[in-house]
Order: C-alpha cells, then structure tokens, then sequence
C-alpha cells in the first residue's frame, strides 16, 4: 500500500485488512460516501464463498472495484467463480500488486459517478 501511496500522494487512503468476514463487512457498511470516493477491495478467499460480503457490496453506495494479485482464472476451478463481482464496477485481476495502483489511477481519472 505504501507504494500506492507514494504514487498517489494527491488521494489520501485509508486501509482496512483482516480475515474475519464480519469486520470486513462492517468496514465497507460503515464507509461513507461523503468521505470517500470508491473502494479497492480485495476479497480474497471469501470472493468465492461469501454471500454476506456480496450482500454488503450490493447496499452500500459507494462503487467497489475488486481487485486480486492473482488471475482468479489460472487457479483451481472453484476459485475462477467471484460472487462478490457482479456487485462492483469492475475487476482488476493477475497483474499482482500493480492492481491497486491501477484502481487507484482508475478512481482518481477514469471514474464518473452515474
């Protein structure tokens, strides 16, 4: 993130990580849109199994782009089906840590809100 950071040092970040389901969803429940302008989520493992986090994308109002290091679509068959990307705006996906940085140039240039 630090990276990221340094690229963008016009945006300011905040991060958010852990491995409890829960907290993940009450971080992006409790992200406000008139704070923020998008979240760089990455689900990991719960990208395939979690209907919650799919559930919590859906309700809130800010855009979430969805990001993985890996390309979901060179790993094993259960991994390439993401149930929380048809409630986002995109995926970035396999370009391993660049994809962060790619969401964020895409926030900060390319983004229009509908």
């Amino acid at each position: 993130m630090s990276a990221v950071r340094s690229r963008f040092p016009e945006i300011q970040f905040d991060h958010f990580q852990s491995n409890i389901e829960g907290e993940l969803i009450d971080a992006l429940q409790s992200a406000e849109s008139n704070i923020y302008r998008g979240i760089i989520f990455n689900p990991g493992g719960y990208t395939h199994t979690s209907v919650a986090i799919a559930d919590a994308i859906a309700a809130i109002p800010l855009p979430v782009l969805e990001v993985h290091i890996s390309n979901l679509y060179g790993r094993e068959d259960f991994r390439q089906v993401s149930l929380t990307a048809i409630h986002c705006i995109g995926v970035i996906q396999g370009l391993g840590v660049s994809v962060y940085a790619l969401a964020a140039l895409y926030f900060k240039e390319l983004y229009k809100p509908t």
